[in-house]
């Protein structure tokens, strides 16, 4: 397949943005890129972009899709003024641990074309809203069924069985649960935060998943300061997620390991908390992902394309920057190299915008841009 005639290309490679562009794909991968003058090749099939814009499909590297029933009460009871905390997390719980493996699956499905049909053609995926080992395994096999980034978070929060007995929690999570979870996932979360769990706790779950073969990621910073992203750093934590709130040491360590800082703008939006600078990370050499972070309490969006226009507006990205962000920002936030990208070799994970220019998908808030999205080459 020859994708020609496109107004502007936004590679994310050394190549940078290509005018007046053309793509090879065969076999699901991109194996040409450059000039539409220049395609010394025929193609079983050509699709002409029109001028259009075409980007990488945007890599979605935190969500949470696996839950049952939702919480606009407590979205409405927010805008008149109540203040968001964690314990929202325990009411997500029980209406995900009644629902039914079908029903849950469905819905997951429901969720996974929404995202692809706003360009989404990768999407990480955790459990935690279980809590139990059963109900937690039910999460992670279901999520392997739609994306190989699944991430195992029981330590989402303590269920209110455990209240008195935080610690035990933590055994169940390190020990029964990582057992039944581990083998369908390749990542391990925590939420290590004021109303979660602390540090020592957080350390304790994250070592369990890493001698189990899993790779860590920490939820935190987004609360109020604390240790948690030093410690994920300490880890070689593939990402640290929320980040509404960093010291200039959290901003120093992120800037000087691997670990990515995934920017979630739904969640601001959704909680009136303050927005975090992405200016200052940016600039200070830190590496920025943004991703929906799609879950029924504070952050119920699945669109990549709006949480890139909040970023250029509340949290002082460029256009490419909320681009790249969202696109190669999450495929490092993921550790992968083959997405997020367009060059040869790279999956042929392509979207097509209804606009001339990436900039629209800032300058355009709110608007269906997306015109057509191939998934390993294959329209989806």
């Amino acid at each position: 397949m020859l994708i020609t005639n496109i107004g502007e290309l936004s590679t994310n490679t050394r190549a940078g943005v290509l005018r007046d562009a053309a793509v090879l794909v065969e076999d699901g991968r991109i194996v040409w890129v450059g000039t539409a003058a220049d395609t010394p090749f025929r193609a079983d099939e050509v699709v002409d972009a029109g001028g259009r814009a075409v980007i990488p499909g945007f890599v979605d590297s935190h969500s949470h899709i696996v839950f049952g029933g939702d919480r606009a009460e407590e979205f409405e009871a927010r805008m008149a003024g109540e203040k968001y905390a964690a314990g929202g997390i325990r009411s997500t719980v029980s209406a995900t641990r009644d629902a039914t493996d079908e029903e849950l699956g469905a819905r997951l499905r429901g969720f996974i074309d929404e995202m692809r049909a706003q360009g989404t053609t990768t999407v990480e995926i955790k459990s935690g809203y279980g809590l139990d080992v059963e109900t937690e395994e039910r999460l992670v096999r279901l999520a392997a069924e739609v994306t190989d980034e699944v991430t195992f978070l029981g330590a989402h929060v303590v269920p209110a069985e455990y209240a008195d007995d935080p610690d035990g929690y933590v055994d169940l999570v390190t020990g029964p649960m990582l057992d039944a979870c581990a083998p369908h996932a390749r990542w391990i979360d925590v939420f290590c935060e004021t109303g979660a769990f602390n540090v020592a706790q957080s350390r304790r779950v994250l070592e369990a998943g890493i001698a189990r073969g899993l790779a860590p990621r920490v939820h935190a910073g987004q609360l109020g300061p604390g240790d948690g992203v030093r410690m994920a750093v300490d880890l070689g934590a593939a990402s640290v997620d929320h980040g509404t709130y960093l010291t200039d040491d959290d901003v120093a360590a992120l800037a000087a390991s691997r670990t990515v800082l995934t920017l979630l703008p739904g969640v601001e939006f959704s909680t009136r908390q303050p927005y975090p600078d992405a200016r200052r990370l940016i600039d200070a050499g830190v590496t920025v992902a943004l991703a929906c972070d799609t879950n029924p309490g504070s952050s119920f969006t699945s669109s990549m394309p709006f949480c890139i226009a909040v970023a250029v507006r509340d949290m002082g990205m460029t256009p490419g920057e909320a681009l790249w962000a969202a696109t190669a920002g999450g495929a490092a936030a993921l550790r992968r190299d083959d997405i997020g990208i367009i060059a040869p070799g790279a999956r042929a994970d392509l979207v097509l915008l209804d606009a001339t220019s990436h900039v629209h998908l800032s300058y355009r808030p709110g608007v269906p841009l997306v015109r057509s999205v191939w998934k390993d080459g294959v329209v989806v």
